[in-house]
């Protein structure tokens, strides 16, 4: 393996690091706002995102549980997407990137892509 392909490779498995600590801190604010809109409805205006869903927790808490459960489910689905991609990057052996650990992996990615895709 050529020193440019071991620093392209280095570079992708920082980014990935970036992206996953940002899609983990996306889904930990999702999971703070979830709470606050129960208990603290008032204060969600002035949280992350602010994705403020207290009209529709006044009129049917089960369509609130359910479209929140989804949208806490799209984000923790995405953030452990790239906990794999993490995983196999600093397990994969450059020399040999087709074995069975890379297999599965790549298979469970295209599964948890497939699954934030519906």
């Amino acid at each position: 393996m050529s020193k440019t392909n071991s620093l392209v490779f280095k570079a992708l498995y920082i980014i990935a690091w970036l992206i996953f600590v940002g899609l983990s801190i996306e889904a930990g604010g999702l999971v703070v706002n979830f709470f606050f809109h129960l208990y603290r409805p008032d204060f969600v205006v002035n949280l992350y995102q602010k994705l403020d869903l207290r009209e529709m927790l006044t009129q049917s808490r089960a369509s609130f549980f359910g479209i929140y459960s989804l949208i806490l489910s799209i984000a923790l689905l995405k953030s452990f997407l790239f906990y794999i991609v993490i995983r196999l990057m600093h397990t994969m052996n450059l020399s040999k990137p087709f074995d069975l650990f890379c297999f599965s992996q790549i298979l469970r990615i295209s599964y948890f892509t497939l699954s934030v895709g519906f």
